[in-house]
């Protein structure tokens, strides 16, 4: 592991110090690429247009006929924690702004698949619903769109993934209207806004057109800000990238929550993590309230996410949340089980003292389709390859089938990759889909290898050795003075997250004292700047040399009512 230290740019740290900016955080936004004071304002009037959005005016127009004549509305959702707040945020906006018939229906990740299925569009007719919305899906349906339409619903779009590719052309489902910032001829500046943000944006959109219309009294427009904490919850859970309007719609979710203005939902999520609302930050949505509404469409039933979420009903948010939270210490346990499994079968694909294949491949037939995903991210984290784990579909008829999630590294673009290999193994994936740093596929068990092997190849061609080898980005030596717990409050106050990652420093310390806390955490005294410091590196158990240069993180612990800086280790450099 090569620890390196981010470059700070003297001219955009001066500026953003000029603007009244703390130094410190002048010299992490700096480092992170922002050079004006502009970028952090996380005010409201600074997001991007909704008229910049290809296909949100058309969606406005679509939904506000579709309200004043009363038709039945249908969300399909996603069944990951952006898709369940997308969800959510569409139920609730649409109701706010006046639609009387809404409803939803989320796909059993087991039984349906991914994204909107022909069966799927026939299960929307049969409810009676007359208008068909996808959120953080559809915009790869090309047969659940088509079913739709001749069903004879009106087809909305509302996604952010990449579209369809068919004999190396980008096709569209032949919605009524689409709303993807992805989709070819598309303007909008933040092609990483999650699903849930489409969704919010095609809210905004709707509301000024029914402005336009004349449907709200001078000054009594719907408030759509209420639905703000949902969006941040969704946009930080799926790891988008956080760039200048994903961090304004997560710092304005912020912003709610510590006001204690949120879903009951959300509030019953926070109490059933152990977590206080009043001092939220990213970290609570990612690592917290996420991983609860992705373990039930994991596990369980996707629509126990979304009623959490919707619910207006503190007794039953909390008993909802509660019922979240097992499943996700069920989830846990059953991941603990297959990411050792993993591990060991991983290991197997090489000699202990190698360095591991260019792109790894796992499959084991007691794998639990539902964590692969969960574990293919273990996996890369500690392989430092784009990984890939593959569990036998569950779904009847589909037995000689095996589904795969995979994640990726910086560097190699996962969804393009299974792109390549489809052109060069026809016929070996049944469908597959996703991004950059995560996808998805599906393949017969019996074409295991081949794909094991393509893969392979395909990374071999493009990754070399710098691509290959560990580097973790860090923002360097801190300054003593910034050992202070009002530092530390004030870090975690800001927006961190994917592409504008969380304070990271590194430098040689001295190793004063270590032993194993729990059985699996190694905890720490060190010696920084000539001065006596606590750490903690969960899930370490190797012991340290007496100096070593760390990476590490600040947070702050309480002992006898007295809050202290202590430094959570990150990595070692090697």
């Amino acid at each position: 592991m090569k620890l390196v230290a981010r470059d700070i740019p003297p001219r955009s740290v001066w500026a953003l110090e000029q603007a009244g900016i703390h130094p410190l955080l002048a010299q992490l936004f700096a480092a992170r690429g922002v050079q004006s004071p502009l970028e952090l304002d996380d005010a409201l009037a600074h997001l991007l247009p909704p008229g910049d959005l290809l296909g949100s005016a058309a969606a406005a127009t679509l939904l506000a006929n579709a309200i004043e004549a009363d038709k039945k509305l249908c969300v399909v959702a996603d069944y990951d924690c952006d898709g369940a707040t997308a969800c959510a945020v569409a139920v609730r906006g649409l109701r706010l702004l006046g639609a009387h018939h809404v409803d939803y229906l989320v796909p059993d990740r087991v039984v349906d698949g991914y994204g909107l299925t022909p069966p799927i569009s026939e299960r929307v007719k049969a409810s009676g619903a007359d208008v068909l919305i996808t959120v953080d899906n559809g915009i790869a349906s090309l047969e659940g769109v088509a079913t739709a339409r001749a069903l004879g619903l009106q087809v909305l779009v509302t996604d952010h993934h990449l579209p369809a590719v068919v004999n190396g052309q980008t096709v569209l489902p032949q919605a009524d209207v689409i709303v993807n910032p992805n989709q070819p001829g598309c303007s909008f500046a933040s092609k990483s806004i999650a699903g849930v943000g489409v969704m919010f944006y095609v809210l905004l959109a709707l509301r000024a057109e029914l402005r336009q219309r004349g449907k709200f009294a001078q000054g009594a427009q719907p408030k759509l800000d209420a639905l703000l904490p949902l969006v941040a919850l969704g946009t930080v859970a799926d790891v988008v990238r956080l760039d200048a309007n994903n961090r304004r719609l997560v710092a304005q979710g912020l912003k709610r929550v510590r006001a204690l203005a949120m879903p009951a939902g959300v509030a019953a999520l926070f109490a059933v993590a152990g977590r206080e609302a009043q001092s939220a930050s990213t970290f609570d949505f990612g690592f917290a309230l996420g991983p609860r509404i992705n373990a039930a469409g994991r596990l369980s039933d996707m629509r126990l996410g979304i009623e959490c979420l919707l619910s207006d009903d503190r007794s039953r948010a909390t008993e909802l949340a509660q019922t979240l939270d097992n499943i996700n210490r069920e989830r846990r346990i059953i991941e603990g089980d297959m990411r050792e499994q993993a591990f060991a079968v991983a290991e197997t694909l090489f000699d202990a003292q190698e360095e591991p294949p260019p792109a790894v491949c796992v499959f084991d037939p007691d794998f639990h389709e539902g964590v692969v995903g969960i574990v293919a991210s273990r996996l890369k984290d500690k392989l430092h390859r784009p990984t890939f784990v593959f569990a036998a579909s569950s779904a009847p008829g589909r037995e000689h089938e095996l589904k795969g999630s995979g994640r990726s590294i910086a560097g190699f673009h996962l969804r393009d990759a299974l792109d390549l290999v489809a052109k060069r193994h026809p016929g070996v994936l049944l469908r597959f889909g996703g991004h950059a740093m995560a996808a998805g596929c599906t393949l017969l068990e019996e074409h295991f290898d081949t794909f094991e092997q393509g893969l392979s190849e395909v990374a071999q061609e493009w990754l070399d050795a710098a691509t290959l080898s560990r580097r973790t980005e860090t923002d360097g030596p801190l300054k003593p003075e910034y050992r202070r717990t009002e530092l530390v409050d004030l870090l975690q106050a800001e927006v961190w997250g994917q592409g504008f990652a969380a304070p990271t420093f590194s430098e040689e310390l001295e190793v004063l004292q270590q032993r194993l806390v729990g059985e699996k955490h190694l905890s720490l005294k060190l010696k920084h700047q000539g001065q006596p410091v606590d750490g903690i590196w969960f899930g370490r158990t190797e012991p340290l040399p007496a100096r070593v240069k760390l990476a590490f993180r600040l947070d702050a612990d309480a002992w006898n009512g007295v809050r202290r800086v202590r430094f959570l280790i990150e990595a070692a450099e090697v």
